[in-house]
């Protein structure tokens, strides 16, 4: 029940304070003013509360009403969620631009959940089923690519005493009826969920499957675990959006979440005319009926970009309670960590490093440990999997955000603007780039496809590495002055560094590779080192092997061969055995 609870005395922003309130309890949702803007109570100091509010406060006076909802900030699940475009507080902004135009007005709401919208309801339970918490009670098909399970809240178990017949039903209809102890329950489609509480699972697991995101750097070299946590870090122009577009647009978990948490409003355009349009490569329909955007661009007001984080996670980790492997990117939590500051200074709380507040890491560490593979209350296997970009000022990995990032997550894919401008893409630096993933998923490839990816990773990395020290001495004295063998290595690493690393988000092909095509191109290179440094032992020199034709076939397969054309690949190794054979009998003693 909405009451008014108090009244405004001092406003700062998007935080106010309001006085004479009695009964009111922390992080409960509130409305200020005659517009009835939607705020959340940060701090009670006796009778003044601090409130943080998520609409634009210009033009609000001292004075003004504070009513009180009794409820925290909640987000309301059930289906319609999928393929829906929602603000930082879950208002669909397709309803608010048919109320108030392209642009949001003050104290606009409507509801997450189209109330009038009929679903297919299917049962799952009949009448004298003992229902448990989580367990699945019915079913609808939300989109043709996402069955929508229908949960028995947490807390809510007991013997069931009815159940609707299988039917075009709304989301407030009762469908189920629980006997508690104490009370008799009804149950609809849709539920309440308090935003800043995690949603609760039987158990965790240990990630042992990798998130296959079709980007080669990341799954061949650093690659990120379903469940696990990783961070995208990099300058202005380093990348870090495109690359999290591609990881939304090719990655094969089955629901995204997209967070554009006070981007650029360009950025967030392009998300909303692009995805709608992409189609997903493993069922051939289009991505968004498995995607949920949530849209706070940076001339939102600032304290919603501080919710929507929440509001994305709360509506993953529903989905990861189906049973649904599901990935979550948020870009970026930079922006974020500002709002934090902002709201922080207007509290004149007490700053720490570079201004942000002291609680900084922790609330970055409650946001990355909602990540993880899990056994749901049902009993089904879940994931969800955060990669978070950060935005350090200038490129520098030394900011607060970054560093206290680096300690909650297990993948860290550092973006370098050098690379991006060398128009490397994806430019991230294989030499700060690291996963503590790499043994987890190391099973996966050997078991599921059958494939010694291990070993050809770790030589990979070597190559790279010493390609990087042998740089040192090349700036100094000149490729001229190494022996072959180690001329060899630069030119292999080459091969890696435009053949292998290099990827474009534009290329029809070269997009997204499978994981069997990521294989067999890797393998094919360092086939081509194996043999080549054969002949090199034969004293063969060096300016021959560069000349062989089929290197500038290995530079070239990733945009040539497509993923469904992989046997073609082995025209090409039997290319680079003729060509090296022929040099290997001209050499060999």
């Amino acid at each position: 029940m909405v009451m008014q609870i108090g009244k405004v005395s001092w406003i700062s922003g998007p935080v106010i304070r309001a006085t004479g309130v009695l009964d009111a309890s922390m992080l409960e949702m509130v409305e200020v003013g005659n517009e009835r803007m939607v705020g959340e109570i940060i701090g009670l100091h006796g009778e003044t509360a601090s409130i943080q509010v998520y609409e634009e406060t210009s033009g609000l006076k001292p004075g003004a009403p504070v009513y009180g909802t009794g409820a925290p900030l909640s987000l309301e699940l059930g289906p319609g969620l999928m393929g829906g475009i929602f603000d930082g507080v879950q208002r669909p902004l397709a309803a608010l631009a048919a109320q108030s135009g392209s642009f949001i007005g003050r104290g606009v709401h409507a509801h997450a959940l189209d109330r009038e919208r009929t679903w297919p309801f299917k049962p799952a339970v009949q009448v004298g089923d003992t229902l448990r918490p989580g367990q699945v009670w019915g079913s609808v098909q939300e989109t043709p690519l996402i069955e929508h399970r229908l949960l028995a809240p947490p807390g809510v178990s007991g013997v069931v005493t009815a159940i609707a017949a299988a039917g075009e039903r709304t989301i407030e209809e009762h469908l189920l009826q629980v006997a508690s102890p104490g009370a008799a329950q009804d149950l609809t489609m849709m539920q309440s969920w308090p935003v800043r509480q995690a949603r609760p699972y039987a158990r965790r697991l240990a990630p042992r499957t990798p998130l296959i995101t079709g980007q080669r750097v990341i799954d061949t070299f650093f690659p990120l675990a379903k469940g696990g946590a990783a961070a995208i870090p990099g300058g202005f122009g380093a990348g870090k959006t495109v690359t999290q577009h591609q990881l939304a647009k090719w990655s094969d978990a089955d629901v995204i979440v997209y967070i554009g948490c006070g981007e650029r409003g360009n950025e967030i355009t392009q998300v909303l005319e692009e995805f709608p349009a992409l189609v997903d490569p493993r069922t051939g329909r289009p991505l968004m009926e498995r995607t949920i955007l949530i849209a706070n661009t940076s001339n939102m007001p600032v304290a919603a970009r501080e919710a929507s984080v929440y509001t994305g996670i709360t509506m993953a980790e529903y989905y990861r309670d189906m049973g649904y492997d599901v990935a979550l990117m948020a870009d970026s939590t930079s922006r974020w960590a500002e709002a934090l500051r902002e709201i922080s200074g207007r509290l004149e709380e007490m700053p720490a490093e570079e201004g942000f507040p002291a609680y900084l890491p922790a609330r970055l560490a409650a946001f990355y440990e909602r990540a993880g593979q899990v056994v749901t209350l049902s009993g089904e296997t879940g994931s969800l999997s955060i990669v978070g970009a950060v935005s350090p000022p200038g490129g520098d990995f030394s900011e607060p955000v970054v560093q206290h990032t680096k300690r909650f997550i297990r993948c860290f894919w550092a973006l370098d603007k050098d690379l991006a401008n060398a128009r490397h893409f994806p430019s991230v630096n294989w030499l700060e780039s690291y996963s503590e993933y790499l043994a987890d998923v190391q099973g996966w490839w050997r078991d599921n496809r059958r494939l010694d990816w291990k070993s050809l990773q770790s030589e990979a990395m070597t190559i790279l590495h010493r390609e990087a020290s042998l740089q040192q001495i090349v700036r100094l004295v000149g490729a001229d002055a190494l022996p072959d063998e180690e001329r060899l290595v630069l030119e292999v690493a080459r091969l890696l560094r435009e053949g292998y690393l290099q990827q474009s988000a534009l290329d029809e092909v070269d997009t997204y590779a499978s994981a069997e095509k990521q294989f067999r191109m890797l393998q094919l290179i360092i086939e081509f080192y194996h043999r080549a440094k054969v002949v090199i032992d034969y004293h063969c020199p060096i300016f021959q092997i560069r000349q062989l034709p089929v290197i500038t076939d290995l530079l070239r397969m990733k945009s040539r061969i497509a993923n469904d054309r992989v046997a073609e690949l082995d025209a090409l190794e039997a290319e680079i055995n003729r060509q090296i054979g022929a040099l290997e009998k001209d050499y060999r003693p």
